[in-house]
């Protein structure tokens, strides 16, 4: 499985690949730049703590737990060039040590929470899930972006 991001270890290996990254990295692939891409990622800590309301009508949430979440959380990498859901996609600039300060707070409020405060929580695109799926969650979208920053 992934490494876990509850793990000191983890978030200092993702924070040196971070520190790869200048606001003129070029990606390898996607339309985003690197100012863009680390507010695309901290949308989903916005959403997870509450700083971003998202809500689905019934339907819509059962379509993404039926069919989005195993992508999301499961063992599988993303796909380059997939389909991003409206509510992360970034227009206009980003000051890059903005958004880098601020992923660097949310990757270590995360971390300090712990696994025990993820157990369970509720995200409101997939319902119930356990900390291994949030880790998985978290791990993986800043793995997919920095790969495509060449870090």
């Amino acid at each position: 499985m992934y490494p876990s991001i509850f793990d000191t270890a983890t978030t200092e290996a993702m924070l040196t690949r971070l520190e790869g990254i200048s606001a003129d990295t070029t990606p390898q692939w996607g339309k985003m730049n690197a100012g863009q891409m680390l507010a695309h990622l901290n949308v989903a800590y916005d959403i997870t703590n509450g700083k971003l309301p998202v809500s689905y009508n019934p339907f819509m949430r059962l379509m993404l737990k039926m069919f989005v979440k195993k992508i999301v959380v499961g063992s599988k990498p993303y796909a380059k060039n997939g389909q991003t859901a409206p509510v992360f996609i970034i227009e206009g600039d980003r000051d890059f040590a903005t958004e880098k300060a601020k992923l660097i707070a949310n990757m270590n409020a995360v971390e300090a929470e712990g696994a025990a405060a993820y157990e369970g929580r509720v995200s409101p695109s997939f319902g119930k899930m356990s900390s291994q799926e949030w880790s998985n969650q978290f791990w993986k979208h800043m793995d997919h972006h920095f790969t495509q920053f060449g870090v």
